[in-house]
């Protein structure tokens, strides 16, 4: 199965998610940062996986990242947000995810957004977003945490080859 994991990372944490989730779906598997990503339009996959950091309450906007970066941060010029909104349809198999401090444990979640996005451009998604908590707001992840998107990632070849269906 041709798997593509796109991410966007300002401290490691979401790449190290990233990594962990490729590892569990296995071989065919390519990992991204959204700086590197082709354009959505292009990607050829069975599936797409993408994943980001929560920020206020969402996916990243250009005035978090450079918050992120004052922070001593090193994100991406462009964020998930924006890839997203620069393509126009697309029919895909996807499932998302996101890294989200568990104390405070803040409303609102990138991978939620990121999934209504996709849904909205054409998109089946395959799974219910995912969350992996981070210590305060730079990490590093929780204990267990890389290994629990290990098995996400191993669940996501399965849901892959599913049957599809339209998740809300």
């Amino acid at each position: 199965m041709a798997t593509l994991v796109v991410y966007e990372s300002a401290f490691g944490n979401t790449r190290t998610v990233a990594e962990a989730v490729a590892a569990g779906l296995g071989d065919g598997t390519e990992v991204v940062d959204v700086a590197s990503a082709p354009p959505l339009a292009d990607v050829v996959a069975d599936l797409l996986v993408v994943g980001g950091p929560t920020h206020a309450f969402g996916m990243s906007r250009p005035q978090t990242r450079e918050d992120a970066a004052s922070r001593g941060g090193t994100p991406p010029a462009t964020g998930i947000r924006e890839w997203l909104e620069a393509s126009g349809p697309v029919a895909l198999r996807v499932a998302t995810f996101d890294t989200h401090t568990r104390r405070p444990n803040l409303p609102g979640t990138a991978a939620k957004a990121a999934a209504k996005k996709l849904r909205a451009l054409g998109c089946t998604v395959v799974a219910d977003p995912e969350k992996f908590w981070v210590h305060g707001d730079q990490g590093p992840l929780l204990d267990g945490e890389v290994e629990r998107a290990r098995a996400w990632g191993a669940g996501l070849a399965q849901a892959a080859t599913a049957r599809p269906q339209h998740r809300r």
